[in-house]
Order: structure tokens, then sequence, then C-alpha cells
């Protein structure tokens, strides 16, 4: 197949400019901290030239960031070895499983905040508990990333930004596809001494994108109240999910 001709005019990005002032930085400099930081500058202007500009050669990713080819083949290397580019036949760069699936995930995750927040303050409101939307972060924690507050004048509040274990936790177990046949999990006295949280997961597919977690007192989340706060948290994670993956979503998240 013949490849198209590619594009003369010279253009104006902020991948080159990025580029060429990793390459200008700090010369002269032998601090190995300097050279490790133009190291991660020139990597990462080579990595949003190719998936700006795919497919590109390498002389063409060099000039792009102002490297010479054989320093930029060095960190294309690296990076193909990572799966963040690959290479074709023809010896061209294309963006790599892994910087697709970071810049899916970066974008589904934005997308899934304008989503939940509707669904938040219905349950902050119906419920009177603050409302949480919690994904995973490193492989131990979850992080809350969304919140509506509830509307006692007693409620949690204020974790936003902040992780929480996934062991023994209602948001880990949704998080980790470790829920019972009603669609929820409850925990009592986990994180914080006499709260309740009670989470559902957002599920599709392709795994659980995420997972709606209602936090509040146990004095007020009793069984009965438990168990109707757990069925609206499970119905507003299936809501969000049919809106963010219309042909993808899943009810079928039971325990295994």
């Amino acid at each position: 197949m013949t490849r198209p001709a590619r594009p003369t005019a010279t253009r104006t990005s902020a991948v080159r400019t990025a580029g060429h002032a990793a390459a200008g930085a700090g010369r002269g400099s032998a601090a190995p901290g300097a050279a490790a930081t133009r190291s991660v500058e020139r990597a990462l202007g080579l990595l949003a030239h190719v998936c700006e500009s795919a497919p590109t050669s390498l002389s063409e990713c060099a000039k792009a960031v102002g490297l010479s080819p054989t320093t930029a083949l060095r960190l294309l290397r690296t990076l193909e070895g990572l799966d963040f580019v690959s290479r074709d036949e023809g010896g061209d760069f294309h963006p790599g499983s892994l910087a697709f699936r970071f810049g899916a995930v970066a974008l589904g995750r934005n997308q899934m905040v304008k989503v939940a927040e509707p669904a938040l303050r219905r349950l902050s409101v119906d419920c009177g508990e603050s409302a949480y939307l919690g994904i995973a972060g490193r492989p131990d924690e979850a992080v809350y990333i969304a919140m509506a507050e509830g509307t006692f004048s007693i409620r949690h509040a204020g974790w936003v930004g902040r992780t929480v274990p996934v062991d023994r936790t209602a948001i880990g177990a949704a998080l980790q596809g470790r829920t019972p046949e009603c669609g929820y999990v409850v925990v009592r006295s986990k994180v914080e001494e006499d709260v309740t949280a009670i989470a559902a997961p957002i599920a599709w597919l392709g795994g659980i994108a995420g997972a709606l977690n209602v936090v509040g007192p146990s004095y007020r989340l009793d069984l009965k109240r438990s168990r109707d706060v757990g069925e609206a948290v499970a119905a507003e994670a299936r809501t969000i999910a049919r809106t963010l993956f219309p042909t993808h979503h899943t009810n079928e998240v039971t325990s295994r």
C-alpha cells in the first residue's frame, strides 16, 4: 500500500516546544538529577509527537524534539519496550496499546465525573448522606474523585482526593467485583469507627469503571435503612453505566 504524502508545512505545537526545551535545558550541567529530568522530558516529547503525528519515522521524531536520531531511537526503544509506542514493518512509530489505554482511562474518568454528578446529588438529597464517586488507584487503594455532601448537620465530608484501602472496604469490594447478588456492599466501621459505607459498582462488559459509595454514621444507617440506601446506590450506578456505556453496560457483577 502506498504511504500517503506527509504534509510539509511546519506545525507549531506544544510537542515541538516541549521537545526543544527538553533538548536544550540544562546543557553543560553534569548533575545526575538534571540528566534524568532531561531524559524524561525528551521521552515524553517523543511520546507526544508519536501520538500526535503517527505514523511517523525516526528522523521525523528526532527532528520534532530536537534530538539526534541515535538518542531518539534509544528513547523510542525504551517506550516501545514499555508498550507506550509500537513500530510497524516499515519502521514507522505508532502509539502503543498502553498509550491508548491511559488516554481512554483519562477521558473516560473525566466523562464519568460529569455523568455521575447528578446521581451523587440525587443520592445525597434522597438519602441525606454524603455520596462519593471512587475509582481504582494503586493496586491496594481506591481514590475518591467526586462527591455530594449529605443534608444532615452531622455528615461525612472532605474526602475527595483521599485514598482508602480496597481490603475489606465497601468501595474496594465494589471495584474488585466482589458484590453480592443484591448489587451493593455494606461495610461498617472499617475506615472510621461507627461509620457505615454502602457501595455499588459502575460495571460494563470491559470491567468496572468505578463505584458509588454512600457514607454516614452507623446509628442512622441501620439494617433496614442500609438496604434502602443500597438499592438506591445500585440503581444510580446502573444508570451511570448505561449512560457511559450504552451498548456495553452490564448488571451482572456478582461475588467471585
